[in-house]
């Protein structure tokens, strides 16, 4: 039940979040790296089995995991109960995180646009705000970096649309190139809708690493929308490095 542990899970399994951290202050990946071991514990879950009542049960652990007031013997729940506690990170934005989840167990649509941008701001900017919390961000923050991680796991979502669809999933509402354009362009409004708020943020900005593609990601799909069905969204290793070290030594986001 170590960190070290949790950063070899999202290594393997996460590679973009752990260049992330990596890149982030020493003594907030202790904070970072089991807080994202969990998020990859519980993407995971719904995904390692064919039947939906186990993957159900898997997600239920995590629920009583993050509920729990003793942690668990277990390599990334007993790290992340540390988290929780020394960061006082809410069990609520925990909860819905592991549950927002519960769509990718099953094989139906979203129900309208409504429930899309639910999945989106339950899972990845709840994620971001935990981070951003993590990195010792206060209240007054949450709406920006909310705004932020919803554009981020937009760009992230855009790019796993064609392994969605392999699955025999139903990844989006409307999958028209001009629909696809249109909700790129609206994570690129809620990214600026971010940053006119980015000086509440403060000192936490370590905490938002790991949306430095998201800007590019989204230009991309909002100008060729056709890139997100061929799979070809995407910075060169080159450009990845760039953005993740100017983000990191500027602050900026």
């Amino acid at each position: 039940m170590t960190t070290a542990a949790c950063a070899a899970l999202v290594e393997r399994g996460d590679p973009d979040r752990f260049a992330a951290v990596m890149a982030a202050p020493v003594a907030l990946r202790a904070r970072l790296f089991p807080l994202y071991a969990f998020n990859l514990e519980v993407a995971r879950a719904p995904w390692v089995t064919k039947e939906p009542m186990i993957a159900e049960m898997r997600l239920q652990w995590w629920r009583d995991v993050v509920a729990e007031p003793a942690p668990r013997a277990h390599e990334v729940a007993g790290p992340l109960h540390a988290v929780i506690h020394d960061a006082a990170l809410p069990v609520a934005v925990l909860d819905r995180l592991i549950e927002a989840r519960r769509w990718d167990v099953y094989r139906e649509a979203f129900a309208d646009h409504d429930a899309f941008d639910a999945y989106l701001e339950d899972s990845g900017a709840g994620l971001m705000w935990l981070a951003a919390l993590a990195a010792g961000a206060g209240a007054a923050a949450e709406p920006a970096v909310r705004a932020y991680g919803w554009a981020v796991a937009l760009a992230h979502y855009l790019r796993a649309v064609p392994d969605l669809e392999a699955r025999g999933r139903l990844p989006l509402v409307e999958g028209t190139p001009a629909a696809v354009a249109a909700l790129a362009t609206r994570g690129l409004e809620k990214l600026a809708q971010a940053r006119k708020d980015r000086r509440l943020v403060g000192g936490a900005a370590p905490g938002l690493l790991a949306g430095w593609q998201a800007e590019v990601l989204l230009r991309q799909a909002a100008k060729e929308p056709a890139r997100v069905a061929d799979n070809s969204l995407g910075l060169s290793e080159f450009s990845k490095r760039g953005r993740l070290v100017w983000q990191a030594f500027s602050g900026r986001w």
